[in-house]
């Protein structure tokens, strides 16, 4: 199908289809536009804002009170401020549209970067974190104008909650009827989840930063600042981890969500020249490009012109329904090869899980 919506002659070839005896690219619907991310870049830009303010200034607030706890608030902040970056650069390089080097989109860009982020909370912020409080319990110091460090905690607190609530309202609005949980497993788009894990650990470490503290000056021990050090690593530890696992199922390649399946499907058993359609395998490139292969089986006696026209309406059809699908391969087949084909995956699959137990 050539750019104007018009569908050229084309011959199936070994599997293959060729225009004119060359073969061709797979067929590629229009890629969603750059706009789909703005309301994530809205929530990026606004944490990155803050989180740069909230780290000079707890810096600040650091040297001035010797407090360990205030020290590793100020690197979480800043960590948070290097994630910011990398998210955006991801969201940027992700936005390119497919080239002949990369003929299915630049969308997993993102879910790399996204990785980068979460190994970078573990290795700078819950390491500087736990390496700061150890440091602090074996030669505690006592902390200076600790009313500051309170000052500065409320205020930080309150600006935290505030992009904190701005995350959550995105991600709110992104996850429809599933639960939190569930919602966050299957979010393909790591961008909205990264901040709001980062905004919700901010919080945590705040609370913990602030009863570590307290009970220095409760107890007159300022080991217990040191151990609200630790447990602020321990919180940008266990986020780190939770963001990994995610965005690692996302970068090696995860299904679309059910939806999307179902739709093709369904779009695909409507055509009056399809017989049946056997079965469609997803792979998310992005958080709005799917990669579709559809397996159909077509009606007994058409013409190669005639399953071209077929597939042509279909490509259209999926483009019309707005699933995120960047591009969909159809391939001719009938329904025992294609149940053999899943069978072997299955295998597959089940033989990959045994060898790792």
């Amino acid at each position: 199908m050539n750019a104007g919506g018009a569908v050229e002659p084309c011959s199936e070839e070994h599997g293959r289809r060729t225009v004119n005896s060359t073969p061709v690219l797979p067929p590629a619907l229009e890629p969603p536009p750059a706009s789909r991310n703005v309301a994530p870049r809205l929530v990026v830009y606004a944490a990155l804002a803050g989180n740069l303010a909230i780290a000079l200034i707890k810096f600040v607030a650091a040297a001035f009170t010797g407090s360990s706890a205030m020290l590793s608030e100020a690197v979480h902040s800043l960590v948070d401020t290097i994630k910011e970056l990398l998210l955006l650069y991801g969201l940027k390089r992700a936005d390119r549209r497919p080239d002949i080097s990369h003929p299915f989109g630049y969308g997993r860009e993102l879910y790399f970067w996204s990785f980068i982020v979460a190994l970078s909370v573990f290795a700078l912020g819950a390491g500087v974190s736990l390496y700061e409080g150890i440091n602090h319990l074996q030669n505690p110091v006592p902390m200076d104008r600790p009313v500051l460090n309170y000052l500065v905690l409320l205020a930080f607190f309150i600006c935290e909650a505030a992009s904190w609530r701005v995350g959550f309202r995105a991600f709110r609005a992104s996850k429809g009827t599933l639960g939190y949980m569930g919602a966050f497993r299957a979010s393909k788009d790591p961008s909205t989840f990264i901040v709001l894990f980062e905004d919700s650990a901010a919080l945590i470490g705040l609370i913990i930063a602030a009863v570590g503290i307290s009970c220095a000056l409760i107890f007159q021990q300022p080991r217990y600042d040191g151990l609200a050090s630790i447990g602020i690593g321990l919180v940008l530890a266990i986020s780190s981890i939770l963001l990994a696992r995610e965005t690692k199922g996302l970068l090696i390649g995860e299904p679309a969500l059910p939806l999307v399946r179902d739709s093709i499907l369904r779009i695909a058993t409507e055509d009056p020249d399809v017989h049946q359609a056997n079965g469609v395998l997803t792979v998310q490139m992005g958080p709005n490009q799917v990669l579709a292969a559809l397996s159909a089986e077509f009606h007994a006696g058409l013409t190669t012109r005639q399953i071209e026209l077929c597939i042509g309406r279909m490509e259209i059809a999926i483009k019309t329904a707005k699933l995120g699908v960047a591009t969909v391969l159809i391939k001719p087949q009938t329904a025992e090869t294609w149940r053999r084909r899943v069978a072997d995956l299955d295998a597959t699959r089940k033989e990959i899980r045994g060898g790792s137990q």
